[in-house]
């Protein structure tokens, strides 16, 4: 019986220390100021699978700009939108629908990457330019 219940504790220790990825407050909009190439996405922060990305998202002045947008063989720049610091997350205003806003909360960062978790929890790793 203890060997059982041994094993149940180890199981579930293994599936939680999976999501050992802990979400960082962000605390103002010079955190995430300047240029940042999109290096890749993924569906979740624990899928190796991983889809390379040309985007450079820069953040200027409240406003975001994400530039080099790759689209069926061409590329095009979308024009800037508003973003916001909000309860440790980064607001970003849906083009065309200003009352909605993508969210994404900080996993990490340094001097020259950024790791940020969309609301579905899509990973987008950064590179400052």
């Amino acid at each position: 019986m203890k060997k059982i219940n041994l094993a149940a504790a180890l199981l579930g220790l293994s599936v939680f220390s999976g999501l050992s990825f802990a979400e960082v407050p962000l605390q103002s909009n010079e955190e995430v100021q300047g240029s940042w190439k999109l290096e890749y996405t993924k569906k979740s922060v624990n899928t190796a699978e991983t889809i390379k990305r040309e985007d450079t998202w820069t953040f200027k002045d409240g406003k975001v700009t994400i530039t080099h947008i790759p689209r069926e063989g061409t590329f095009y720049d979308q024009s800037p939108v508003a973003y916001e610091i909000e309860g440790g997350k980064l607001k970003i205003a849906i083009l065309g629908r200003s009352d909605k806003f993508d969210i994404f909360s900080l996993l990490e960062k340094g001097d020259k990457s950024m790791t940020l978790k969309g609301k579905f929890g899509d990973v987008y790793k950064f590179n400052k330019n």
